[in-house]
C-alpha cells in the first residue's frame, strides 16, 4: 500500500509542477506579473507573435483611432526580417518586450540556450529600434525556475497574462471577444496575436476585429486601457479600503 501511495503522491506532485510550468499565473516557478487586480477598471491589451505583415500594420490603424497604447511581445528573427514594422510599433508609442529569437518551449531548453534566445532577441530589437523595455513573454506561457531566473539576471521581468481570446487559430472575432469577456474581473492583462510563431504571414484578421470590438465595449464601461508597464505602476501603488 505505501509504494502505491508514494506513486500516486509523485504522479500528483508531477502534475502540479507541470501544470505550474505552464499556467500563466502559477507563481511556483518564480514572481511573474500576470494582471488581474480586481476591482482596477484597467486593460492592458498585449500581442504576441510580431512583427506580422499586413496585420500588425492593422492592428496599428485600430488601435490609433482609438488612441491607445498596447504591448507586443516580438519574435528575434522577426524583427531582423521586418524591423520597419518594429519600427513602426515602437514610433507609435507602444510597448515593445521580449518574445525570445526563434520561441521555443524554454522548459526543454538549457540554461545556455535559454539565455542566448533572450540575448539574441533583445540584440534584434536593439538593433531595430533601439531603446525597448525589460519586459519578457516566454514562449507559450512555459518556463521554469532557470527561465524566470535567467530574464532576472538579464533584468528583465517575465510577464504573463490572465485573459487570454485563444486566436491563435483564427476564430472569428465575435468568438475571441466572448472568450475574453467570460475571463475579465478587472486589472485585466490580455493575451491576444499579432502573429504566429511558425512564418510571417500569419492571418491574424480576427484579432484586428475583436480589438477594435473590445476596446469601444469596454470604454463604453468605463474602462481604460493602459501598457503593461503601466499596470504594473498600478500594482504597485496601495489601494485605498472601504
Amino acid at each position: 500500500m505505501l509504494p502505491a501511495l508514494i506513486g500516486v503522491a509523485a504522479a500528483a506532485a508531477a502534475s502540479a509542477a507541470g501544470y505550474q510550468s505552464m499556467a500563466p499565473t502559477g507563481q511556483w516557478y518564480g514572481p511573474t506579473f500576470t494582471g488581474g487586480m480586481r476591482g482596477i477598471k484597467k486593460i492592458a491589451l498585449t500581442y504576441d507573435d510580431g512583427p506580422n505583415d499586413p496585420h500588425t500594420m492593422k492592428l496599428l490603424d485600430v488601435l490609433a483611432k482609438h488612441g491607445v497604447r498596447a504591448t507586443f511581445f516580438m519574435i528575434g528573427r522577426y524583427v531582423q526580417q521586418r524591423p520597419d514594422i518594429a519600427r513602426a510599433v515602437a514610433q507609435a508609442g507602444h510597448v515593445v518586450g521580449n518574445h525570445t529569437f526563434t520561441h521555443p518551449l524554454l522548459i526543454f531548453k538549457s540554461e545556455a540556450q535559454t539565455r542566448k534566445e533572450l540575448v539574441d532577441c533583445r540584440q534584434a530589437l536593439h538593433d531595430a529600434i533601439g531603446e525597448h523595455s525589460k519586459l519578457f513573454r516566454p514562449p507559450f506561457g512555459g518556463r521554469r525556475p532557470a527561465t524566470i531566473r535567467i530574464a532576472r539576471e538579464l533584468g528583465m521581468q517575465t510577464v504573463m497574462w490572465n485573459v487570454t481570446g485563444y486566436d491563435w487559430t483564427a476564430p472569428p472575432a465575435a468568438v475571441i471577444e466572448k472568450k475574453v469577456e467570460r475571463q475579465m474581473r478587472g486589472g485585466d492583462v490580455i493575451l491576444l496575436h499579432d502573429g504566429g510563431h511558425r512564418a510571417i504571414g500569419a492571418d491574424r484578421a480576427q484579432t484586428v476585429i475583436a480589438t477594435d470590438n473590445l476596446i469601444q465595449r469596454y470604454r463604453d464601461w468605463g474602462y481604460e486601457f493602459v501598457t503593461v508597464e503601466e499596470m504594473r505602476a498600478v500594482s504597485h501603488q496601495p489601494q485605498a479600503v472601504g
